[in-house]
């Protein structure tokens, strides 16, 4: 699992997976959904969102924690006119060692909200912000 909400593997295994010229296509990139913007902290689950009927995910994912990480996310994102799911996107593809991110879409619209989530190309003072944001 890899995303701006599961960063285990940037300590040893991102650095390797550089090092020998290796990618990455992350399981969960937008932590079951909860990094796509349509879950919100104290409002009840979209119907038929995969947290409201997966209990254990729920319980994993929907943290004070990650709540909080959630909301500092979308703020960034919302200052430089960008939303939470092409902040977590465009995060995953600036990583030299990320080959691809495969995101779930259930609708056509998710589709095409995951194509353009790929236009925002973060900076270099961008991607510190992101480091210090997702820090725990």
């Amino acid at each position: 699992e890899y995303s701006l909400l599961a960063r285990r593997l940037d300590r040893e295994m991102m650095p390797m997976l550089q090092a020998c010229g290796l990618g990455l296509i992350p399981f969960a990139p937008l932590a079951n959904g909860l990094l796509t913007g349509k879950y919100k902290r104290g409002a009840p689950l979209p119907a038929g969102a995969r947290l409201s009927y997966m209990q254990r995910s729920a319980a994993r994912y929907l943290t004070e924690n990650n709540w909080a990480t959630v909301e500092r996310l979308e703020d960034f994102a919302a200052a430089r006119g960008h939303n939470l799911l092409e902040l977590a996107v465009s995060w995953l593809l600036w990583r030299p060692q990320v080959a691809s991110v495969i995101a779930g879409a259930t609708r056509p619209e998710q589709v095409e909200q995951n194509a353009r989530a790929a236009g925002w190309a973060l900076t270099e003072a961008e991607m510190q912000e992101i480091d210090r944001l997702t820090a725990s």
